[in-house]
């Protein structure tokens, strides 16, 4: 069941908070061990918060608009009284206070089921974890989810959860939404409270939906931005202008993706949207080290490189990286950054939206370094976090979700990214709800390989 579906059964006294609670627990312990898609299961927290919200349907209160509704949370989140982990070694900080974004989710009834699997420290995009070992993709267990948020997406796109928190710095809820095929939201920067969330590089970071369906994103949306929820309705598609960013997205893609980027941007002309295309200036991957690297150092700098032999092989290297970038690289970074966001907000300017693919590539093999394209062996990260990372830079909110059309082949299906103007979520959601009703786009269970 949806996220909109369980909370109206249970409204209507179809269902108790606690009959969804154990169904999805059990979900949850049996998915796990497929998966490894959560640091921490709390049934017991589970649970009594079940019980909360079946007593306040008992004495005749409202019990929220996401009342009974699981959610996965990604293991970067603070929750009072349960240590954060950050999927790192050493880092057990146990929380006085719930970070604002999950306060609103609690407060609107629902049930926070467990803790999720990340790429450790969130500083990186496949989740393979050195310490706590790899989360594994629904669709084939022997590849990566994406990350940092891979174990969120491992949970909603498997039907553990409807609902899963992440976070998203350089692509870190669209990534995984896209590898495992389902819908993510990154949000305008600054649009949902970060307090309590472990930074990566603050002037990037942002925390959004992962869900099935683009209306459970926009329910999940508008309960982390503190807005009373309300039914978003599809676009009307005739008459829209999307573009699609030249030369950014002049590059090799997975033949898949390719050929279903294309056919979704004939369907969407033939249903009335004039697709044309939008010259942005944005060279990648730039400066992006450069841009967020004296971020993350400030962050790690109280163990690194102190504590070296604590971090993951390739976090650790990456961390090396970062304290390596100058003040003057720096600042020419952030010239650049600026140099970015006003590119895309140019384009915006001329059109509704920017059409990309999500990722370059499908699928990224556990343990592999590489992954295939243009029949030739590419470092990974940057073939993942091709049409993300931009994004952030110019801290633009962008929606992902799966296409129906041009498959072409078994495994997780291709995906596409809508990107909008500052504050457009809701532009976006409309435009998501509009491309599942015409078939373009939907969420399609798994059929594991």
């Amino acid at each position: 069941m949806s996220a909109a579906a369980i909370a109206a059964a249970l409204h209507r006294g179809e269902v108790s908070a606690q009959e969804v609670a154990a169904a999805h627990l059990t979900e949850a312990e049996a998915g796990q061990a497929r998966l490894n898609a959560f640091t921490a299961i709390d049934a017991e927290r589970t649970m009594a918060a079940a019980r909360r919200v079946d007593a306040r349907v008992a004495a005749g209160e409202d019990p929220g608009p996401l009342a009974g509704v699981p959610v996965a949370v990604k293991d970067l989140l603070d929750e009072a009284g349960l240590p954060t982990t950050a999927g790192s070694s050493f880092y057990r900080e146990v929380a006085l206070r719930t970070a604002p974004a999950v306060a609103r989710l609690e407060a609107a009834g629902a049930l926070m089921l467990g803790r999720t699997g990340l790429h450790e420290f969130a500083f990186g995009f496949s989740s393979e974890n050195h310490w706590w070992g790899p989360v594994r993709n629904p669709w084939d267990q022997s590849l990566s989810p994406g990350g940092s948020s891979g174990g969120s997406a491992a949970a909603v796109a498997a039907g553990i959860v409807p609902l899963a928190l992440g976070t998203d710095t350089g692509g870190s809820v669209r990534v995984p939404a896209a590898l495992c095929g389902i819908t993510g939201l990154k949000v305008t920067h600054g649009r949902v409270p970060l307090d309590g969330v472990f930074p990566l590089a603050p002037s990037l970071d942002t925390v959004g939906p992962l869900a099935t369906t683009v209306a459970d994103a926009a329910l999940m949306f508008q309960v982390l931005a503190g807005e009373d929820p309300v039914p978003v309705s599809a676009a009307e598609l005739p008459g829209l202008r999307l573009a699609v960013p030249f030369p950014w997205t002049r590059v090799p893609l997975d033949p898949v993706i390719d050929a279903a980027f294309r056919s979704a941007l004939d369907r969407l002309a033939d249903l009335g949207c004039h697709v044309e295309t939008a010259d942005v200036a944005v060279d990648y991957p730039g400066m992006l080290t450069e841009s967020f690297g004296p971020e993350v150092a400030q962050v790690h700098r109280r163990w690194f490189p102190a504590r070296r032999d604590e971090y993951g092989p390739d976090v650790g290297a990456r961390l090396e990286g970062a304290f390596a970038v100058t003040p003057e690289q720096h600042a020419e970074a952030q010239a650049w950054r600026a140099g970015v966001r006003a590119a895309l907000d140019g384009a915006l300017a001329a059109c509704d939206v920017l059409v990309t693919p999500a990722t370059a590539v499908r699928r990224k093999a556990i343990g592999v370094e590489t992954v295939q394209l243009a029949g030739r062996e590419a470092p990974y990260r940057p073939e993942l976090s091709r049409f993300s990372a931009l994004v952030n830079q110019g801290g633009h909110p962008a929606l992902v979700v799966p296409l129906l059309r041009g498959r072409g082949e078994a495994g997780p299906p291709p995906s596409l990214q809508l990107v909008g103007p500052h504050g457009a979520e809701h532009r976006l959601l409309e435009l998501g709800l509009a491309l599942e009703s015409a078939g373009v786009a939907g969420y399609r269970e798994p059929s594991p390989a």
